[in-house]
């Protein structure tokens, strides 16, 4: 069971891996059901701002002994996560896992996030350059929980230049969101080249959180995803 301390020995224990708590929220009767069958009445987003989780990942991917295999990323978010969940006496979930569970309206409802054109949640402070690993769900609020506040509007209702939507190649950022396929025929070609080593450049436009641009062997491993 979780005890008095548990979102800060949580909090402590994914400092190591680059990850921290992104967000908490309680829940009403609307929350997962748990792996006990319970529902779930409180839970912290586990994520990452820029490249802070990155040089843990690349530790870990050098050394695992199944190197090769598809979705390194999810698996070490697994391979942290899942245990400390389990520690706790809560329940891990992934984004990557089904029953796929709502996590961008877990953000939104947790820190007052909006959708870019680019279809990510921007955050005022870090813009695009963050993410969310999983999440640590109780059927019990742990004392030390603290929901976590909204931050305030969507940066791109004052951006008046909106930068993002001409910086595609592909004319795949349209004001009304992100259209996938054009993005990836583009990837695809040989003009594709300069956003597969340098990152989206529409992504790159945007000027909020500019300092957490994340490291170019990071850019080249998500770019290098959304081709596959």
């Amino acid at each position: 069971m979780n005890g008095p301390g548990t979102v800060r020995t949580i909090r402590a224990a994914l400092q190591p891996h680059g990850l921290s708590l992104r967000g908490a929220l309680l829940f009403d009767g609307d929350g997962p059901r748990l792996a006990d069958g319970q529902t779930a009445r409180a839970l912290l987003l586990v994520g990452h701002v820029g490249s802070a989780h990155w040089q843990a990942f690349t530790r870990w991917r050098h050394r695992d002994p199944d190197a090769g295999h598809p979705d390194p990323l999810d698996r070490w978010s697994k391979a942290v996560i899942g245990p400390l969940a389990e520690a706790n006496g809560a329940t891990a979930f992934f984004p990557s896992d089904p029953p796929y569970q709502p996590f961008q309206q877990w953000a939104m409802r947790a820190e007052g996030l909006a959708a870019s054109p680019l279809g990510i949640l921007i955050h005022p402070l870090h813009g695009l350059w963050h993410g969310y690993r999983g999440a640590i769900a109780f059927a019990a609020v742990p004392a030390d929980f603290e929901p976590t506040m909204p931050l305030g509007p969507s940066p791109c209702l004052d951006c008046a230049g909106k930068p993002c939507l001409n910086a595609c190649p592909a004319g795949a950022i349209l004001a009304d969101g992100f259209q996938y396929h054009p993005c990836r025929s583009h990837l695809a070609r040989t003009e594709g080249a300069v956003c597969l080593s340098e990152g989206c450049l529409a992504r790159n436009a945007c000027p909020v959180g500019a300092d957490h641009r994340y490291e170019a062997d990071q850019l080249r491993f998500h770019m290098a995803a959304l081709k596959r």
